[in-house]
């Protein structure tokens, strides 16, 4: 199935990787909505670093998750919602659990019974997360692997999860669930380990991080958003859940290092224990197995870690030198 001329929505799409996908969408012909939370300045978010040609033929909806009446609004008429709409910070899910449990429970509830009361054939591709799992009990992790919330945020998107996967079993929701493994790339937020260690290592000698012994499966956000759009043109992942990673783990040690000899210099470390999760919500390692998004979609990473860094290392510096 082609998305030419589809009617699209797209929540969460001010984010990072809602925007990266709102502009494949249009590149594809497909009629783009973002669903855009008000604020009185208008903020666009990450919609801001698309080119203008792309934005201007973007319809911007605002409206707010937990606003049943927006969502509503908003999904009328879709062919297609791509739902990545949330609170997705992990430290501050430990602040404000309530907010995080709003929009990403209650959010996900308002656009899976939006879907349904407009009685349309829309296709939902629900974008969840690897932090579902919590720290492997085994590795690479497939989708049986138990799920095991170890923070309020994980917690939210295991309730959303589930609230999918209900109403695909209860009400015939044409859905699919995609768990994308630690995404990264330009227009990422210098809060996301990734970005923070290559500005840190841009301005300063010295990278102040918190724990560099767990392991992340880093995926770059071309690969995620392929994944995405490859979910919502074939019939097949109706019904289904798969992850989106490489496969391979590395520490975040390790990544400093690897980003340090991209940069051409040594980057020294400072921990700083006040970045630190509690000790047991740390989730240690987060390796994918993706060999069913390989096999349902024929998706396959084709960045390597090391291009993705490089892409984005030149996305910073010329972001630095604005």
């Amino acid at each position: 199935m082609k998305l030419t001329d589809k009617n699209i929505l797209v929540t969460g799409a001010t984010g990072f990787i809602g925007s990266h996908l709102v502009e494949e969408l249009v590149k594809l012909g497909a009629r783009v909505r973002a669903f855009v939370r008000y604020t009185s300045t208008g903020f666009l978010g990450m919609l801001h670093d698309l080119p203008e040609d792309i934005l201007n033929e973007v319809n911007i909806i605002y409206g707010d998750l937990r606003d049943y009446t927006s969502v509503v609004r908003a999904v009328r008429g879709s062919d297609i919602v791509f739902h990545l709409g949330a609170v997705i910070s992990v430290p501050y899910s430990y602040d404000n659990p309530r907010e995080v449990v709003e929009v990403n429970v209650l959010g996900t509830l308002n656009i899976l019974d939006a879907i349904r009361s407009e009685e349309a054939d829309a296709r939902l591709i629900h974008v969840s997360t690897s932090e579902v799992y919590g720290s492997a009990i085994r590795t690479p992790m497939d989708e049986t692997h138990p799920r095991h919330a170890q923070s309020p945020y994980a917690a939210s998107k295991t309730g959303a999860d589930e609230l999918t996967r209900s109403y695909i079993k209860s009400f015939g929701l044409r859905g699919t669930i995609v768990r994308p493994f630690n995404t990264f790339g330009p227009r990422q937020s210098v809060r996301a380990v990734i970005m923070s260690i290559i500005v840190q290592g841009l301005t300063t000698e010295k990278v102040k991080i918190g724990n560099t012994k767990p392991i992340r499966d880093f995926t770059y956000v071309k690969d995620t958003v392929k994944g995405l759009v490859k979910s919502a043109t074939t019939e097949q992942t109706i019904g289904e859940e798969y992850n989106l990673g490489t496969g391979n783990g590395i520490s975040i040690g390790s990544l400093i290092e690897t980003i340090g000899a991209i940069l051409g210099k040594p980057l020294k470390t400072e921990t700083e224990k006040v970045r630190f999760r509690p000790p047991e919500s740390e989730v240690d390692r987060l390796i994918s197995d993706p060999g069913k998004a390989i096999k349902l979609i024929g998706w396959k990473p084709e960045f390597t870690l090391e291009k993705g860094l490089e892409n984005t290392i030149v996305w910073v510096k010329e972001k630095l030198n604005q």
